[in-house]
């Protein structure tokens, strides 16, 4: 009997010895550096169970043990919900390692930039074709709805969640513009601001150059004369789209609610989706700026002028350095802009 005992107790020692053995090798796999030779995102799919997440990881080839990698899984004493997504598993990521990462819940982010000047027609084309969005737009977005950013989307967002974002950094870009907005502006409302903003966004592309524009505008408004902005013209011809020409007498002739060599006041919509610091420079345009004209100066850039006499020479030296530029070229020059 006793000898019936010691090979009981030798059996379970064994036993014990074995599983042991078995824990310690196993959790040496779960913590040693895997297969994965360089990082890679990996998509896991709605519903996935550990089943599916292991071999998924395996043919992935970021582990090498999908059984071992599915039982820690269902043993984990402190389980979370693993989400649906996109994520970035690092080189050589242990088996523990990337059970933290499916926990974490911390998906890829994928960016993407909107333009500053962009029409909206332009945004919602960036949209459809971006990668990994999912479904069809259907949120009515228009001119000047949109503000021009980057954004951060995971894998699978919609694109109307994208759109619905991009309108609400707008709706709270314009209001803390106009709270804060210099007094006095003949600017009714936010709107209005709106709408200066986007010619501003389109008159320069120079950040510098943004209240001295958005004080030539303003000064304008106040003494009723007429913006005459070659955007706003082009806008009322084309739709946003490129004229891909020089604009033309019947051009700036053109019966277009746009054509502000035309119309009094401003255009009735933006011409585009104004960035941040269009939307404060028409709000806060350039102090004690008296200008009324500006013409480029032939460097990228323009020159301001507070009288016509002085527009009529900055326009005809404009005119010299064209000339000057087209001969070289052997080309003729092109019409001076008239404002």
């Amino acid at each position: 009997m006793l000898s019936y005992f010691r090979w009981v107790l030798f059996f379970v020692a064994l036993l014990v010895t074995l599983i042991g053995g078995a824990i310690f090798f196993g959790h040496e796999i779960l913590v040693a550096g895997g297969p994965l030779e360089k990082s890679k995102s990996i998509v896991i799919p709605r519903g996935a169970g550990p089943l599916t997440m292991a071999k998924l990881l395996h043919d992935e080839g970021a582990i090498s043990y999908p059984r071992l990698f599915r039982v820690a899984l269902m043993v984990d004493p402190n389980p979370k919900p693993i989400k649906a997504g996109e994520y970035e598993i690092p080189a050589h990521a242990s088996m523990a390692s990337i059970v933290d990462i499916l926990q974490s819940g911390k998906q890829v982010q994928r960016r993407l930039t909107v333009p500053e000047g962009a029409t909206t027609a332009e945004v919602l084309a960036l949209v459809r074709k971006t990668d990994a969005l999912t479904g069809d737009i259907t949120v009515d977005v228009k001119e000047g709805d949109l503000l021009p950013e980057t954004y951060f989307y995971s894998r699978d967002d919609t694109r109307d969640s994208v759109l619905l974002r991009m309108k609400e950094a707008m709706d709270k870009a314009l209001d803390e513009a106009w709270r804060k907005r210099t007094g006095g502006l003949p600017l009714p409302s936010r709107r209005d601001a709106l709408i200066l903003a986007s010619i501003i966004e389109k008159e320069t592309a120079i950040p510098a150059e943004r209240p001295k524009i958005a004080a030539v505008f303003i000064n304008r408004l106040r003494l009723k004369m007429k913006l005459e902005s070659d955007p706003t013209t082009i806008y009322g011809l084309t739709g946003g789209k490129p004229l891909n020409r020089d604009l033309t007498r019947a051009d700036i002739q053109s019966d277009t609610p746009y054509n502000t060599y035309v119309i009094p006041g401003l255009p009735p919509g933006p011409i585009c989706n104004p960035g941040r610091a269009s939307i404060v420079a028409a709000t806060q345009p350039a102090p004690r700026d008296h200008s009324l004209y500006f013409v480029a100066d032939g460097q990228g850039g323009h020159v301001f002028s507070n009288n016509v006499y002085q527009h009529n020479r900055n326009v005809e030296r404009w005119k010299e350095m064209q000339r000057q530029r087209q001969l070289e070229q052997g080309q003729a020059a092109p019409p001076a802009p008239k404002r």
